[in-house]
Formats: C-alpha cells, sequence, structure tokens
C-alpha cells in the first residue's frame, strides 16, 4: 500500500491551502453520505503533524501521509491523488496494491 501524489496536485494543495514548505498533509477515513473505497467513508484531509505515520509520500517539500491506525482504510490497495485540469480539482484513484508497478 502506498500513496502518490503527482506533481500537480501537490501544487493544488499548496496553493488552495496555503501550505508553506515543511507542512505535513494528513488523510483520514470519515463518514460520508457518498462513498469512496468503502460505502458510507471518505477520505478527509487535515494539516497536522503525524503521530504514528504509517505511509507517506514527499511532493513539492510537502509531506502526505496517513496514520497506521487509519490505513485500514487502504489495506489492499495503492492511492493515486491527481490534479484534475477539467475540475480544477484533485481526484482519488485506488488500484489493486502493486498493480502495474
Amino acid at each position: 500500500m502506498r500513496i502518490q501524489v503527482s506533481q500537480e496536485a501537490a501544487s493544488w494543495f499548496i496553493r488552495e491551502l496555503e501550505l508553506q514548505a515543511g507542512a505535513k498533509v494528513r488523510f483520514f477515513p470519515r463518514y460520508s453520505a457518498s462513498g469512496g473505497l468503502h460505502p458510507g467513508f471518505t477520505l478527509g484531509l487535515a494539516i497536522e503533524e503525524p503521530q504514528h505515520s504509517g505511509i507517506d509520500a514527499k511532493v513539492n517539500d510537502v509531506t502526505f501521509y496517513m496514520e497506521e491506525r487509519d490505513l485500514w482504510y487502504l489495506r489492499g490497495f495503492d492511492l493515486e491523488v491527481k490534479y484534475e485540469e477539467s475540475q480544477e480539482d484533485i481526484s482519488y484513484t485506488y488500484t489493486e496494491e502493486g498493480a502495474g508497478h
């Protein structure tokens, strides 16, 4: 399981969230009426320091991570975060762990 964040997506986060170099962005599962990878859950995000980082990716001097306690959400999958120019927003893609690598 891994997180991959494109350069364009990282730039979007930096711009939209006014992040400074060295910032930490946590992805975490949260309840939602719409579903992401699991029905009733989607990914939330917070700008905070890791307590027990389980996986991470550093792009454009920003660290994107998930805490160990939240890894159940991605079990068996990789997360790819991309910038969708047509939507002017980011998208999350889940692929089976190790597929295409």
